[in-house]
Order: structure tokens, then sequence, then C-alpha cells
């Protein structure tokens, strides 16, 4: 039982980690209809500067949560930064154009983005510093689940309800549901369309570089093939709960981490991507817009 429950955590854990990066995918594909593929590169690039930021406070001898608020907030900052200018420089030129062109020029974003990234540090793994501390009031649950464990599971339950607030109760949330129901009568209602997409790349690219630094030290170590392996893994979590849908991400996220968890528990670790794909498959062929997404008309 307690073997279970390992793994349950374990798992939770892990689907917390897709579902961070998974909600920056369903909220660019529910606005524009469009798969950023560098969303994971972002994520990296959020790891990094966190890594960078952290090592330099902890030389000037600033006190531990102080590192974890400035390292997060810069590198929520600088992913942003990078999210923007992404959208800007190649998206935004090809909005109309056939939907394969910004698929490609996607993909095209996230090899470039690894190789920057490659450049300007290093192939090598680098060994990423515990930045979560110990908190006090988590000590009655320390021993079920661990303190960064936690510590992630609950940053994805704000963020996920702190999306919902943002697009169901703001005045920016109403303009993003605006935009992703019908672009041209957004604009003649006088709503800035292209303010709303780029404010849409800026929220996606802080929520991924807040999971970067999160799970970076997690796990203890990265290298700039980290976002590749956790975009691909996330977008299949979008999909999973239904792209486009921000709870349907989170439960994407989840079950996808939970499935991973047990086949490498209780089978093996090479077949944790089998499992994995292998249940998106079978969930697609029976519901094909996901577990929450809703099957799209197309008129003709």
């Amino acid at each position: 039982m307690d073997y279970f429950i390992e793994l349950f955590f374990s798992g939770l854990t892990r689907g917390s980690i897709y579902a961070l990066i998974a909600l920056g995918y369903t909220m660019v594909y529910g606005i524009i209809g469009l798969i950023n593929f560098a969303h994971g590169e972002i994520y990296m690039i959020g790891a990094f500067t966190s890594f960078i930021v952290a090592s330099v406070l902890s030389i000037l001898g600033f006190p531990l949560l102080s590192i974890v608020v400035l390292a997060g907030l810069a590198a929520a900052v600088w992913s942003s930064a990078y999210g923007y200018t992404i959208e800007k420089i190649a998206y935004k030129p090809l909005r109309h154009a056939p939907r394969l062109s910004p698929l490609i020029s996607a993909i095209g974003m996230s090899i470039f983005l690894q190789n920057y990234v490659l450049l300007a540090q290093t192939s090598n793994f680098l060994p990423y510093p515990e930045l979560i501390p110990d908190f006090a009031f988590l000590e009655p649950v320390a021993h079920i689940i661990g303190t960064t464990d936690l510590i992630i599971l609950l940053t994805t339950a704000a963020a996920m309800i702190g999306l919902l607030i943002l697009i169901k109760f703001t005045r920016t949330g109403k303009a993003m549901r605006a935009t992703a129901q019908d672009k041209t009568m957004a604009r003649l209602v006088g709503i800035n369309v292209d303010r709303v997409i780029s404010n849409t790349f800026i929220v996606g690219s802080a929520l991924a570089a807040i999971g970067g630094m999160l799970i970076a030290s997690h796990v203890g170590q990265i290298n700039f093939f980290i976002g590749f392996i956790a975009g691909i893994k996330a977008f299949t979590a979008a999909v999973l709960g239904g792209i486009g849908s921000i709870p349907g991400a989170v439960l994407g996220g989840f079950i996808l981490g939970l499935t991973e968890s047990f086949a490498t528990g209780y089978v093996s670790s090479d077949y944790e991507d089998v499992f994995a794909f292998s249940l998106l498959v079978l969930i697609l062929l029976f519901k094909p817009a996901g577990l929450l997404g809703k099957a799209s008309i197309e008129k003709v």
C-alpha cells in the first residue's frame, strides 16, 4: 500500500509538471488555433534563467526565500519577453497564411531556441540547486508527499484557478473569449486582437517559466534538451484533456503523469511512453475532442 501511495503522489507531481506546460499550449490554441511547439523551449529558458539568477543571488548571500521569489520573477519576466518576441517574429506575419506555415515556423523556432541555449550554455547536464524551502506549516503532510512535490501541486492548482478567474471574470478574459470565438467581430467591437494574442503568449510563457524553475529544483539538473521532451508530453496532455480547455489541460496532465508513474512502478520504465501514448490513442478513438474538449462544427 505504501508503494502504491508513493507511485500515486509521484504521478501527481509528474502530472503537475505536464499540466503547467500544457496550460500554455491550450491557451494559445484556444485563442488562435496554433500549436506553439516552441513552448517547451520557453519552459527550458525559464529553468536556465532561474538557475543563473539563483546562482548569482546565492553568491551575494541572499536568504533562500528571497532567492526563490526573485529567481521566479526573473524567469517569468524573461520567458514572457521571449514568448512575446516569438509571437511577433515567427507567428504574427503568418497569421493569415495556410495553417501548415505557422506550424513549420513553430517547429523551426523550437530548434533555433534549443541550439541557441546549447551554444550559450553547454550540452552537459548542470546541477540545479534545491530552491524550495521546508515550510513549517507543511510538516504534517511532509511524510506523505515531499515539500517540493506539494508546492508543485499547489502551484498547478493555483495556476488553473487563476486562469479560470482571469478568463471568466476580467476584462482581459472577456477579450480573450471574444477573440477565440471570432477575431473579425472582436475587432469590430473595438478589441485589440493583436494585444490579446500577445497577452496570451505572455501569460503562457510566465507559467512555463515558473514550472521550469520548480521542476528543475525537483529533478536537480537541467540541460538544453529538457524543453523538447517535456513539451511533447505536455502537448499530449493538452490533447488528452481536450486542447483549448484549461481544466482539460490539468486533467490530461494528471492522467498522463499517473499512467507513466504506475507503468514505471509495476511494469518497467522502458514502457512508460508506450502506456501513455496508448492511452491517448484509446481516448481519441472514442472521444476525438479529448476528455473535456468540445467537438468543433465546421460550416461549409
